[in-house]
């Protein structure tokens, strides 16, 4: 039998899992905040998602609460909120503000919703070389830059469109947290866009294009990097000896 964890190291993971589980409560008061036409109040409540989305994996492995708790599966509650919060609250949101309309809007947010639905549910989705396979339907993201820019509904349902295709193509991006090589700068860029786009939450309901577009740096930066080490990271398996 193993040896009994103490309650306040149990109390700790479980209080970690309901830190993961909030998650779904910013999803659901930002759905409401959106059918309600309060725009700056949903990309807040995302924008807190997004925070808790990437502090809960630290607190977690911090915690050992695989070890703690091994009959409750962290990973299902984290892909379930992320669902929600990644991927179908930024659609709605592209619906509900027009965004995407008419036919090819619905189509396009539907592709959305299907692939990521569909990626997801990959064994290959988190590679243990610290991948995401496919686009990460960071949707929530792209949400944010079509409204700011007040991208026209038309090529708005072909960027869904296109990058829904990418989600279910193997390319491969960095998981920023858990990737060794370049972790410092891409965590110290990603810490640097999200105080950007606060800055741009903060400034709503005035579309303050200029600090999106440099913040657009990041996500650059990030595609850039992600690919450089996928090319690295093949040539160097093909190099490994059999």
């Amino acid at each position: 039998m193993r040896p009994a964890h103490p309650p306040g190291r149990v109390a700790l993971a479980w209080l970690v899992h309901l830190y993961t589980a909030l998650g779904a409560v910013t999803a659901l008061v930002s759905i409401s905040a959106i059918a309600g036409g309060r725009i700056a109040e949903a990309m807040w409540w995302l924008y807190v998602a997004v925070f808790i989305d990437a502090t809960d994996g630290t607190a977690a492995r911090a915690v050992g609460v695989k070890e703690v708790l091994p009959g409750f599966d962290g990973a299902k509650l984290d892909d379930i909120v992320d669902y929600l919060t990644f991927v179908l609250v930024p659609t709605f949101f592209l619906l509900q503000t027009g965004m995407l309309q008419g036919t090819a809007g619905t189509l396009a947010a539907g592709a959305a919703v299907l692939a990521s639905a569909f990626r997801f549910c990959s064994s290959d989705a988190k590679t243990a070389d610290a991948f995401f396979t496919g686009f990460p339907s960071y949707w929530n993201v792209v949400g944010l830059y079509l409204w700011v820019f007040e991208v026209p509904p038309g090529a708005c349902a072909a960027i869904v469109a296109a990058l829904a295709v990418l989600v279910l193509v193997p390319l491969r991006f960095i998981y920023p947290t858990r990737m060794p090589k370049l972790m410092g700068w891409t965590i110290g860029l990603g810490v640097a866009w999200s105080l950007l786009v606060g800055i741009v939450l903060l400034r709503l309901p005035e579309r303050a294009t200029t600090v999106a577009a440099i913040s657009l740096a990041y996500p650059v930066y990030y595609t850039v990097a992600s690919f450089w080490l996928d090319w690295r990271s093949r040539r160097e398996g093909r190099a490994a000896p059999t």
